[in-house]
């Protein structure tokens, strides 16, 4: 499980992230939706330990991230929306490091890479070195390398970026079963339809403060007249772009 207590990041006067306080269960698909500069990613990199926070801890499966930052990390699979990678290594060599990374049983890190590679469509790929492969291909290499250790929790930044349409059904049906099977998922997404197809509660973030929290029903009878408005227009009147909103 994940969860944040008072949660606060500043950036010099800006104050990024204010006094977060959120508990997402064991097995729980968390969508965590927001306009740019919300504070998405200042919460991801808080949660995965990139940052430490001004004020406030984070917690992943009851460890401390910046207090037991080994503990909390290996229970992750974290996937950026750009991942980062040792270009000159194969996909098949990547996955090697990660496993040894995460100190994976060998025979158990043999036996899920073909079946990783399989799922996400890598295995044509998997002698090439990495710096050659698109950006779609990269990424689906990113969440199957973050699968690999079988993470507790899961967070991913906009994980449909630079998919097509076969390869994201995967990726969603993926995380729909880990989540499922007990896996936490927090997803940060701009795709409102992703969050409203997947997500068992979704947070609504704006101005590093968390506005609005709840299944999509429940967000939805936070406007006034909810039986005739989308959620993309509940979205945009929760975070004040009203303009944007009486156009949709």
């Amino acid at each position: 499980m994940i969860e944040t207590r008072n949660l606060s990041m500043r950036y010099g006067d800006l104050l990024a992230l204010d006094g977060l306080d959120l508990t997402i269960e064991r097995g729980e698909f968390f969508a965590f939706l927001g306009p740019n500069a919300a504070g998405k990613t200042t919460t991801i990199k808080l949660l995965t330990g990139l940052m430490k926070p001004t004020e406030g801890c984070a917690e992943i499966c009851g460890f401390d991230i910046q207090k037991d930052p080994m503990e909390a990390k290996r229970r992750i699979g974290y996937i950026p929306d750009v991942a980062e990678f040792y270009d000159k290594l194969t996909p098949l060599e990547f996955m090697g490091f990660i496993a040894d990374l995460f100190e994976v049983d060998p025979a158990r890190a043999r036996l899920k890479t073909p079946e990783l590679m399989e799922q996400f469509s890598l295995v044509s790929y998997g002698r090439q070195r990495i710096e050659n492969l698109s950006h779609g291909t990269k990424q689906r290499l990113a969440i199957a390398s973050a699968l690999l250790h079988d993470p507790e929790v899961i967070i991913i930044d906009e994980p449909m970026v630079g998919l097509d349409p076969k390869n994201a059904l995967v990726v969603k049906e993926e995380l729909k079963a880990r989540s499922e099977a007990g896996v936490t998922v927090f997803l940060s997404t701009h795709l409102l339809n992703v969050a409203q197809e997947l997500a068992d509660r979704v947070g609504i973030i704006n101005h590093g403060k968390l506005e609005a929290l709840g299944t999509i029903s429940e967000i939805r009878q936070l406007a006034e007249n909810e039986h005739e408005m989308t959620f993309e227009e509940v979205f945009l009147e929760i975070t004040g772009d009203q303009e944007l909103a009486e156009k949709a």
